[in-house]
């Protein structure tokens, strides 16, 4: 978690790839821990064919009975059926804006919203933009993106910086161009 928080969560993140996997992810982690998929990460890129979404977009039910007998990754049958939904969105919001970066990155005004909590105390589960994220993913056809999982996800890919104002990080973050 140590290593996730210093090297990854918040850096804005344009890399479609990566995006959808941490789409994926975060949908994977609703109810669950984010340490539990963490812990799981590494098996889930092997299990999801290293995120491609237009791999998983092409998944049969033969793939995801598989995926289902797979004890490295959350067992869910919704949460993997979304994956492949997820996909299959995914790849015509690219197909109609260019790149999932491009509309992902729109509900920012393309650069971080850069906020300055004290305490993470004061860090809220959802906000406008993750509600307007929330809402937009929805009528494209993705499923587990409430506006939670989306505040998740645009705090995880860098939409936002909650690291607290005391927190290393922070500076480095606000400092650095997307």
């Amino acid at each position: 978690m140590i290593r996730y928080h210093d090297e990854e969560w918040g850096v804005p993140l344009h890399d479609d790839r990566r995006l959808f996997e941490f789409l994926v992810l975060e949908g994977a982690q609703a109810g669950l821990s984010w340490e539990t998929i963490l812990k799981k990460r590494q098996n889930y890129r092997a299990a999801f064919d290293g995120f491609d979404p237009a791999v998983v977009a092409r998944y049969r039910q033969s793939r995801v009975r598989k995926l289902l007998a797979d004890p490295g990754i959350v067992r869910n049958r919704l949460k993997i059926a979304a994956a492949v939904i997820n996909a299959k969105a995914f790849l015509k919001v690219q197909s109609e804006s260019g790149s999932f970066d491009t509309y992902l990155w729109g509900f920012v005004g393309g650069k971080p919203r850069v906020n300055g909590w004290k305490s993470s105390k004061g860090v809220p589960a959802r906000t406008p933009e993750s509600d307007a994220l929330s809402k937009g993913l929805t009528r494209l056809g993705f499923k587990f993106v409430g506006s939670t999982i989306c505040y998740a996800f645009m705090q995880a890919v860098g939409l936002v910086n909650d690291h607290t104002v005391d927190c290393f990080r922070y500076g480095e973050l606000v400092n650095r161009r997307s």
